[in-house]
């Protein structure tokens, strides 16, 4: 026979779903905290003018009304829903150049062999040690000697080369882990680079894409001071110059407009996150790693 040592009663078979329950506690305060400016912003897009500054503000409006939507949605010159339409077409457009650039970029470092490809990738990598003010002045001048000034090319045109060095080390770490047998047995059936990145590459690749792209269309979606510097036309607004529409410097800002108009500038990012959080994270977790 072989002894058996019963856990005494109240000690740590219990543990594990105490440690749990506090953690999971712990977790909700944090998000709580986290998402209460949001919830704030909400209940006061709901809520009269009058109500927003008052003394016993709460996140339950005493009176429910959609009047800030309308009227941040119609009230501008421009209609708000042309801001989506704009910063819509920016964001995909910059996001199909990051992905596509970039992809190539990583897949010329981590698979082809060339001069001093060491070097360069190692300059590429000390561009993300740059604050984007560097390089402000010089590329405004060049935008404006061509004629670019107040259009999306600035915002959209220099994405589809490959200017993100975080995009291009990912997708290089990514690549990296991509079992080179797979070229050389391409290679040995007459297969060129280009059919290797393509049918090989990109395939085998496409969580660290969705990775780039989230990331990608998240950040131009959410650009204020790009669109600031480079576009002036009302008309051509993206959402978030659109929201600074909102904001007067002599103290007759329209609250209620904009936080409706904030949260509603959030659901595409919401919806994002949603539907394809586990192509991110699944991306974020493989980079680097040998499959």
């Amino acid at each position: 026979m072989t002894d058996t040592t019963q856990p005494l009663p109240g000690t740590s078979s219990q543990h594990p779903y105490l440690r749990s329950a506090l953690m999971h506690a712990a977790l909700m305060a944090v998000s709580f905290v986290m998402l209460y400016p949001v919830l704030w912003m909400l209940a006061g897009s709901l809520r009269p003018a009058s109500d927003l500054f008052g003394r016993n503000v709460s996140l339950i409006p005493s009176q429910v009304t959609l009047e800030a939507y309308t009227n941040g949605w119609f009230g501008l010159k421009v209609s708000f829903g042309r801001f989506f339409v704009n910063s819509l077409v920016i964001s995909v457009l910059a996001t199909i150049g990051n992905v596509l650039a970039a992809s190539l970029a990583a897949f010329a470092f981590a698979r082809m062999k060339f001069w001093g490809r060491g070097v360069w990738f190692a300059l590429m990598l000390g561009t993300l040690m740059l604050p984007y003010h560097v390089t402000l002045i010089p590329q405004y001048v060049v935008f404006l000697k061509l004629g670019w000034v107040n259009t999306w090319l600035p915002l959209i045109l220099p994405k589809y080369f490959a200017i993100d060095a975080f995009f291009v080390f990912l997708m290089v770490q990514f690549f990296r882990g991509i079992p080179r047998e797979l070229d050389e047995a391409a290679m040995m059936d007459g297969c060129s680079a280009w059919r290797i990145y393509s049918r090989i590459m990109l395939p085998l690749s496409m969580p660290v894409l969705a990775t780039a792209a989230i990331f990608s269309f998240i950040w131009t979606w959410e650009d204020f001071f790009g669109p600031l510097i480079y576009i002036s036309e009302m008309k051509n607004y993206t959402v978030q110059l659109g929201l600074r529409s909102f904001i007067d410097s002599s103290g007759t800002s329209s609250w209620n407009e904009l936080f409706a108009m904030s949260i509603l500038s959030l659901v595409p990012l919401f919806l994002i996150f949603l539907f394809f959080q586990r192509l991110l994270i699944e991306g974020i977790a493989t980079t680097g790693m040998k499959r």
